[in-house]
């Protein structure tokens, strides 16, 4: 009885300050391999390979600060977006640090942490066109004319927000921002962080006019059903992470700078 109670005190102890990866078994068995096991896609600036081959992006600072923490070792699993969830079911890595966001239909397959970033949908304008943008009814207006991704979530959310302008689709973003580079559309709608750093590249032309994206989306670690010890865990060290401003500065960092643009090769 002494010792089931030392033990107990020892785990409610460590789970008050930056939790044990020891608090049950499927995270003893981490500790045990002494490996963390990370499920990746690569994608500009979340996961992306630097001219010597080495993975790179917010997503690998996330994880390699994680396993730090921890005293792990970290093991990069890069796996094709479209079967990375089936791979964590199967058991081919421990957790999917990713740029996954928190949907109802995944919440169906796989278990959520708490957020830790937080993206959206952005609007960049054209200086000369329409460079007394303010609010979002300057832009609500039959008048306008905004470039959009054909297919993406952009263009519903376009429609959502300026119903009475005219709205261009393309086959890929790097031709709805040509459009506006080229003067022939108002704005350009697009997931973040490509206004961003559009906005940075081409700041002669484009900029942002509002602070506040027009659609926030929240990303998580996913791990397997039933694993609630895990992500409590994992919650424990995202909100250690959000405290103290570490995830806020490498956000930042990938994704409101391209300082890091000249560790990667072009084209990615």
């Amino acid at each position: 009885m002494k010792l089931f109670k030392s033990l107990l005190f020892s785990i409610l102890t460590l789970t008050l300050t930056i939790p044990s990866i020891a608090t049950a078994d499927s995270l003893s068995q981490i500790k045990d391999r002494g490996t963390l096991r990370v499920g990746m896609s690569t994608f500009v600036p979340w996961a992306m390979r630097d001219k010597q081959g080495e993975l790179i992006g917010f997503e690998i600072d996330v994880a390699k600060r994680l396993a730090a923490d921890t005293g792990l070792k970290i093991e990069f699993v890069p796996t094709a977006w479209d079967g990375i969830i089936p791979a964590l079911l199967a058991k081919k890595f421990d957790v999917i640090i990713g740029g996954m966001s928190i949907t109802e239909e995944r919440a169906k397959s796989v278990l959520f942490t708490t957020p830790y970033s937080h993206s959206g949908v952005q609007v960049a304008v054209n200086k000369q066109l329409a460079g007394d943008v303010k609010t979002l009814s300057n832009l609500n207006k039959r008048s306008i004319k905004i470039s959009a991704r054909r297919g993406a979530f952009t263009v519903q959310v376009a429609r959502d927000t300026f119903p009475k302008a005219k709205i261009l689709q393309f086959d890929d973003d790097a031709q709805a921002f040509q459009e506006v580079l080229n003067g022939n559309a108002d704005a350009v709608i697009a997931s973040s962080p490509k206004p961003e750093q559009e906005a940075i590249k081409h700041s002669d032309v484009l900029f942002l006019p509002f602070k506040e994206r027009l659609s926030k989306g929240n990303e998580a670690f996913a791990v397997r059903l039933g694993e609630d010890d895990k992500k409590a865990y994992f919650d424990e060290w995202i909100n250690a992470r959000t405290k103290d401003g570490w995830l806020a500065q490498r956000y930042e960092y990938w994704f409101a700078t391209l300082d890091w643009q000249t560790q990667i090769a072009q084209g990615q």
